[in-house]
């Protein structure tokens, strides 16, 4: 985001200077993604804290901390040159040593590095500017795993003595990025000053950048129209009100900067619950759920049905494969009578509590459709909303849930967006955005680790495309729409996204 510029009404040329306003749907629960992959905090570590790497639209790697890099033949080691006379914001300067502890520590507390780099034994730092990952086994993907959102460089000095989770770094971060984190005002705002000193001058070129936060898209979308706010991502507002909004003269609209996170929003099952484990449930309320009206109802048509985990921006990997629990409202009805759930004289077969968060208005939607299909067949749904911190402690931590409404990122490969989520090793409470479902299954699990270590790309697909068979047939969880995420701007704002993790980066 450093690149990001306010243009004049004169000139295209980057203008230095001036207060840039950023919105977010959730304040996030901390200003660094150590621990979770939640997209608030996502959005604002990436401020402060670079990666090595960052992306084009492509996934092709480019430098960022890292100025240039070498995979050995064998693909078992990767070396980093990493870049000379960077300096943390405590003016202490950035090693290898800060590469070598940042991975090693996002291992133990990051929800997908477990498994990202879970064929990395070590790293040799053999002096202050190279970092050599020294693997067990080829990770055909790991090369695109180093964008700052995702695996952000950390401060060893700040970070090696003490509670990792409880260093208050966490919360004030120091990092080596465009901006200086200056203060946190809780439920209001964060306030970032330029880095005078930032490796990539000029950049950057605004002076303060604010982040502010809304639950609520009217506020969010008024923020836009009125110029409180200059950009908002991740599609800010209500989607019933973009075509309004595509007609105000002062706003642009912005698709690009998502290839790095592209999500499938699904309806996950605790499969702890007693009412879940029965297979029979799962597969009535899969035939109880009509994509089609689904696209149209939530997302006006901003998303792609998809009925795996794998969403279509995964080409390479996506099953097309129908699922075998298509919308059929009288298969849905036979099962929950085989299952022991007979209708009472109120229609009702059972009652059922679906969470959500208030994240995304999306969220809110599909869990609004999901209730009025499984009304359909006597399953009377009561929705229980809550902040996103809130319902990452609910669900992952206190496991007081038994279906719920939540969006994961696929990211750039299949291994590190999709295996966290039905990995049985991945299953780990108190972690938030992993396994959610508690899913176990060997042969999945089989499948998982092989597709980490092949270098063979057709064996890697096919790999694939077995794992989204069986989960399927299984159904620890019911996957909806991949959506389009859309970013709104001030036309006054310029260069918000050039790379393929736009705002995240």
């Amino acid at each position: 985001m450093g690149t990001l510029s306010i243009i004049s009404a004169q000139a295209e040329a980057p203008q230095k200077g001036g207060t840039l306003t950023l919105i977010l749907p959730s304040e996030p629960s901390a200003l660094v993604a150590l621990a979770t992959v939640a997209q608030p905090v996502i959005a604002t570590s990436a401020k402060v804290n670079e990666g090595l790497l960052t992306y084009d639209y492509n996934l092709h790697p480019l430098p960022q901390l890292a100025t240039s890099w070498e995979i050995s033949p064998d693909g078992k080691r990767y070396t980093f040159h990493l870049r000379k006379g960077v300096k943390w914001h405590d003016g202490q300067p950035f090693t290898s040593a800060d590469v070598a502890y940042s991975l090693d520590l996002l291992k133990k507390t990051h929800p997908r590095a477990k498994s990202t780099f879970a064929n990395v034994t070590s790293i040799e730092t053999p002096d202050d500017l190279t970092a050599i990952l020294v693997l067990s086994h080829p990770a055909p993907y790991l090369i695109t795993a180093f964008a700052a959102g995702e695996t952000p460089i950390l401060p060893k000095h700040i970070y090696e003595n003490g509670d990792v989770l409880k260093n208050p770094n966490n919360n004030a971060p120091i990092g080596t990025g465009p901006y200086i984190f200056e203060k946190w005002e809780r439920g209001s705002y964060i306030l970032y000053k330029r880095n005078p000193n930032y490796w990539d001058a000029p950049k950057p070129y605004i002076d303060q950048l604010v982040v502010k936060f809304s639950t609520d898209p009217t506020v969010r979308s008024l923020a836009l129209q009125t110029g409180q706010a200059d950009i908002g991502y991740r599609t800010p507002v209500a989607l019933s009100e973009l075509k309004r909004l595509q007609e105000n003269p002062k706003l642009e609209f912005e698709t690009k900067g998502y290839n790095y996170s592209n999500s499938v929003a699904s309806i996950h099952f605790n499969l702890d619950d007693k009412l879940f484990k029965d297979l029979r449930v799962r597969q009535a309320i899969a035939h109880s759920i009509n994509r089609k009206a689904l696209l149209n109802v939530v997302y006006f048509g901003y998303a792609t049905p998809t009925e795996t985990p794998v969403g279509p921006n995964l080409k390479a990997f996506h099953s097309n494969k129908p699922s075998p629990y298509q919308y059929d409202l009288a298969a849905a009805n036979a099962l929950l009578d085989e299952a022991g759930y007979k209708k009472g004289d109120d229609g009702v077969r059972l009652r059922v509590t679906l969470d959500y968060s208030t994240f995304d208005d999306t969220f809110r939607r599909n869990a609004e459709f999901v209730r009025s299909a499984l009304a359909r067949v006597g399953i009377a749904v009561t929705l229980r909303s809550q902040d996103l911190s809130t319902y990452a402690t609910r669900v992952f931590t206190q496991r007081d849930f038994s279906f719920s409404i939540d969006q994961y990122a696929n990211l750039y490969d299949p291994t590190v967006g999709v295996q966290r989520l039905y990995w049985s090793k991945n299953y780990r409470p108190g972690v938030p955005f992993t396994n959610i479902s508690n899913y176990q299954n060997p042969q999945v699990d089989q499948l998982l680790e092989a597709a980490q270590t092949e270098n063979d790309a057709a064996k890697r697909v096919a790999e694939f495309q077995q794992f989204q068979d069986i989960v399927q047939q299984e159904l620890p969880d019911i996957n909806l729409a991949s959506p389009q995420f859309i970013t709104i701007r001030s036309k006054q704002v310029h260069d918000d996204s050039p790379t393929a993790d736009g705002l995240e980066d």
